[in-house]
């Protein structure tokens, strides 16, 4: 069931509970909006969810006082409903304002703000396989059961205890039956899972997230703002990849041999449909590899009468650019030809400069450099020229200079 396209089948919708009025928070106002990182929770936790592409329709049931406050900091993105007594009577007033035709409900807490996508993805997916399932975490302290007296009653095996979290995920029909049955019959359970349970169905756990942080003392307010802080920084980080590029191009007699885009001096040329500067070409794949583009011959296949003869700092340049269109931006390139002769090193600095003005790069991020094989292979025998090269390069915020 991991695979994506299964996922894309259920129509999910998510409830959020938000009736809670945080009196263990001593704000004066319910928990839900009190804020993180300058904006309250509750449009955090909402947003989350909103996130998932899986989720057609939100809910949220609070106290009714606040549904205008809630509706003015939600807009479209969710509907709001009255709360009841209980958080049961909360969910199942939400559960009656869901679309008919959702198949899988996601019911979560409203003071959790941070809950990871993976996770929700986790218990979407087992409750669409499996009917019904919770995020949860194994206990890491010995858990003990006390009278009201204070004495130690029992203490249940550790390994068969864990902390359940939200989103709690089930099929649609299930859950509106078993809280409706429920609504009828007086039971008031601790949260979805057990009143499913209550009706006769088996509930899976799926890993949950020390992240999935829910707020509930003043402490958890820092917390929760911290773990936003770190979370903001690595979406902020840019994205950063690296991509190989090979190419061989035969020596041939009548032709140019131009390297780096430099013409250097010398009896034979590289063979080739375009004018074959194989460091170039290696160049052009690195950053065409790193980005997941393909390769310069089928940007620039040789079956293309436009591309005969055609100097391949143009093909450099229009990689540049197709990467840029991505979004993408080099870093550096390091490139390595192998070859027996003509000399590299007087020209070197010319092809430096010349792929650094192609792709907008200072020349210290270039590096060009040249090897002999020892008289070994098809390179050793003078036949041709090889060239490799590795490029970074990265997608999302540049660093500021200056």
């Amino acid at each position: 069931m991991s695979d994506t396209r299964t996922l894309s089948r259920p129509r999910a919708a998510a409830v959020i509970a938000a009736g809670g009025t945080g009196t263990r928070m001593n704000a004066g106002v319910p928990k839900q909006f009190l804020e993180i990182a300058g904006r309250p929770i509750l449009c955090h936790t909402v947003e989350r969810m909103a996130a998932l592409p899986q989720v057609r329709a939100i809910v949220v049931a609070l106290p009714a006082g606040h549904i205008p406050r809630a509706e003015a900091l939600l807009g479209a993105r969710a509907r709001c409903v009255a709360g009841g007594e209980s958080r049961q009577d909360s969910v199942l007033n939400a559960v009656r304002a869901l679309p008919a035709d959702i198949d899988v409900i996601l019911v979560h807490d409203a003071v959790r703000p941070l809950c990871p996508e993976d996770l929700m993805l986790r218990v979407l997916e087992a409750a669409w396989a499996k009917g019904a399932a919770v995020p949860g975490l194994p206990a890491t302290d010995t858990i003990g059961r006390v009278s009201r007296r204070g004495r130690l009653l029992v203490t249940p095996p550790r390994a068969e205890l864990y902390a359940i979290q939200t989103p709690q995920g089930f099929h649609a029909a299930l859950l509106r039956e078993a809280l409706e049955r429920a609504q009828a019959e007086g039971f008031r359970g601790t949260d979805e899972s057990s009143v499913v349970r209550r009706a006769g169905h088996a509930v899976w756990v799926v890993p949950g997230s020390p992240d999935n942080l829910k707020i509930t003392r003043p402490p958890d307010l820092e917390l929760a703002g911290r773990l936003l802080g770190k979370e903001t920084e690595r979406m902020d980080a840019p994205e950063v990849r690296v991509g190989q590029g090979i190419d061989y191009h035969r020596l041939t007699a009548g032709r140019r041999l131009v390297l780096g885009g430099v013409e250097i001096p010398f009896e034979r040329g590289l063979e080739g449909h375009s004018d074959a500067d194989v460091l170039l070409h290696a160049v052009c794949d690195a950053l065409l590899g790193a980005a997941g583009m393909g390769d310069i011959g089928r940007l620039f296949p040789d079956s293309d009468p436009a591309w005969r003869g055609r100097a391949s700092l143009f093909f450099l340049e229009e990689v540049g650019r197709l990467l840029a269109a991505e979004g993408w931006r080099a870093l550096n390139v390091d490139a390595t030809l192998v070859l027996e002769r003509p000399k590299i090193a007087p020209h070197a600095l010319a092809m430096r400069r010349n792929i650094a003005a192609a792709l907008g790069l200072d020349e210290g991020a270039v590096g060009v450099k040249a090897t002999t094989s020892e008289g070994m292979n098809a390179e050793g025998r003078g036949e041709g020229v090889s060239a490799q090269a590795v490029a970074l390069i990265a997608r999302g915020p540049a660093p500021v200079t200056g």
